[in-house]
């Protein structure tokens, strides 16, 4: 071995000679020497690079050494090698690793990283794996690094395990950044498309090292990164999922969140590293020990914008209300529900209130407008108002367009609800329960935008890899939202009306029926509050499906909530038509808000 390393620093036999790495048993008791450096320890190796502990004997100090495996094909594949190394070692980022040195012995070129006291995620796994508590805090440090060198123009090229360090004072620190030769489609610096392409390889290999630390072992069994990406799409044709059973319990967010980093499609795979560190941070801060549950994700945003803007026209609401002083509560209530924000901020202000009475049943949760307004009077509305956010608060116009679109499908889901109410129960509780079952949704489209468009477009089937075969059905509405948000949607509308101070049994309502289960008879008149409210929703889910499976969709709701409403899907198609008919009725007095 001695032998071989004093051999590296003279010149190269051939240009695409391979740097050995393995100590032979023979060998071992001699010292090991590249260049000036001891090297006392193979960190890790792949097909394209490796890394050395090693020591300086003119300070004493202990680093890494990172360098590649192969030689440099010719003069300019050895510039282009320093350009990014150097390019790579100017960075400043605490979760990249401090360059010493960038230089070559011979025709090896190396970069060379202060160690301190952290030990390699590759040491740590052994073959048990890490649980998720431990590793997701360094993951997101990690990703924060790279995401940093990838807005700089710089791109890995060869994330390990082992280019992942973790543990002592400094934190988790990425090295490794640029060690390794540039594939052949990533020469053209001036390429954006390739580095783009070279940064969402990066993104594809830490979700494999992200796999391989979560199930304790390899993904598709091989160790090496590089070689196991090539053996997923477009190059192969591998699927790569994480295992239900091992030594490690993985969350099911964390789960959708793995799985998507390496999904077999690249549409839904992350487009770069800040999506899947966002993805990890909610869940974090949603599950995770330091975290303060899902409206953590939240709170800044709903003190600085509000939960939702108003809706449009709520000047002229405004006016008419300012007029109605002296109207009877039914009137000032159907000017209310109008707009959903305007709606929502009365319930949140009476039921965050000191020593506010109940009007819901006996559970001290106020769920009427009509109550909300006896509670507060004019007054309490004027200030509601001028809480809200004038439209399209902090939206551009076609985010607007779409969170106006859910609003319109909202308000539907409110009047079918009130038709298949069973009879005895009020209109306006239940056409507010079925706008509070979608809560996360609007909220989720006010304020991550971008990460609500991520989550439909997960949603879509894809369409087949060759003709004839049946297209991939999309992801359901949970599991997107677990690989965008880390958290499910249902969850964040949840956390925001406990916020606002509904009660358990309120926040249980405005839990949609879990699709995934059959839906069985009330046993409380908050179930079938609850059960008409969902019902109402997924008519209108079924009904957006698309006329190939629209029809099917009608029935399947029939089929789950026929018995405990007493419907049938005669009754179903006709409270849709006529939701659809007359937008304008009153909303306490008819049941059927605008």
């Amino acid at each position: 071995m001695a032998r071989q390393f004093r051999a590296m620093a003279g010149p190269a036999r051939r240009s695409n000679r391979r740097m050995a790495v393995q100590p032979s048993a023979q060998s071992s008791h001699v010292m090991r020497m590249f260049g000036r450096f001891q090297l006392i320890q193979l960190m890790g190796k792949s097909s394209r690079s490796m890394a050395w502990q090693a020591v300086d004997p003119r300070t004493g100090d202990a680093l890494v050494l990172a360098m590649p495996r192969s030689q440099a094909a010719d003069a300019a594949a050895m510039q282009r090698w320093q350009q990014q190394a150097r390019r790579a070692s100017r960075l400043d980022h605490p979760a990249l690793a401090q360059v010493l040195e960038v230089g070559q012995v011979g025709p090896w070129p190396y970069i060379a990283y202060e160690q301190g006291q952290a030990s390699s995620l590759a040491k740590r796994l052994g073959g048990k794996g890490i649980s998720a508590t431990e590793l997701v805090p360094w993951a997101i440090h990690w990703l924060q690094g790279l995401a940093f060198a990838h807005d700089a123009g710089c791109v890995h090229h060869d994330l390990q395990a082992w280019t992942l360090l973790a543990g002592d004072a400094a934190g988790a620190r990425l090295i490794g950044l640029g060690a390794a030769f540039e594939p052949d489609e990533s020469h053209d610096a001036a390429d954006p498309q390739a580095r783009r392409n070279a940064a969402a390889n990066d993104v594809v290999g830490f979700g494999l090292v992200m796999h391989h630390a979560l199930a304790g072992q390899p993904a598709l069994d091989q160790p090496d990164v590089g070689l196991a990406l090539q053996r997923l799409p477009p190059l192969g044709r591998e699927i790569v999922r994480l295992p239900w059973t091992g030594v490690q319990s993985i969350p099911e967010p964390l789960r959708a969140i793995i799985n998507r980093a390496t999904d077999r499609q690249e549409r839904q795979r992350y487009r770069n590293a800040r999506t899947l560190v966002r993805a990890l941070e909610g869940w974090w801060r949603a599950d995770g020990e330091q975290g303060g549950g899902p409206l953590a994700l939240l709170l800044d945003r709903l003190r600085s914008v509000g939960t939702l803007p108003a809706s449009p026209g709520a000047g002229l609401r405004a006016a008419r209300l300012a007029s109605m002083d002296r109207e009877r509560t039914v009137e000032l209530a159907e000017v209310v529900l109008q707009d959903i924000a305007l709606s929502f901020e009365l319930l949140r202000l009476v039921n965050s209130a000191p020593g506010r009475g109940g009007a819901f049943q006996d559970n001290g949760a106020v769920l009427t407008i009509r109550r909300s307004l006896a509670m507060l009077g004019m007054d309490g509305v004027r200030r509601a108002a001028q809480i809200l956010r004038p439209w399209p608060g902090a939206m551009n116009p076609a985010q607007a367009d779409a969170l106006q679109a859910l609003m319109a499908r909202v308000r539907l889901a409110g009047r079918i609800a009130q038709l298949l109410r069973p009879a005895g129960y009020d209109a306006e509780v239940v056409y507010l329960l079925a706008m509070l079952q979608n809560l996360g949704r609007m909220v989720v489209q006010y304020h991550f935008a971008d990460e609500a468009q991520q989550i439909r477009r997960l949603m879509l089937p894809a369409p087949p890899d060759k003709a004839g075969e049946p297209e991939t059905p999309g992801l359901g509405e949970d599991s997107a939202a677990f690989a965008v948000l880390g958290v499910d949607i249902e969850s964040l509308g949840v956390a925001v009306g406990r916020h606002w101070g509904l009660d358990d049994a309120v926040l249980a309502m405005i839990r949609r029926p879990a699709m995934a289960k059959p839906v069985h008879n009330a046993e409380s008149d908050n179930d079938m509050l609850r059960l008409a409210a969902g019902c109402a929703n997924e008519v209108v889910d079924a009904s957006t499906a698309g006329a190939p499976r629209q029809a099917s969709a009608m029935q399947r709701v029939a089929q789950r909530y026929g018995r405990p409403l007493g419907l049938n899907l005669r009754d179903i198609d006709q409270a849709l038509q006529d939701a659809q008919l007359q937008p304008q009725a009153s909303a306490v007095e008819s049941g059927v808000p605008a």
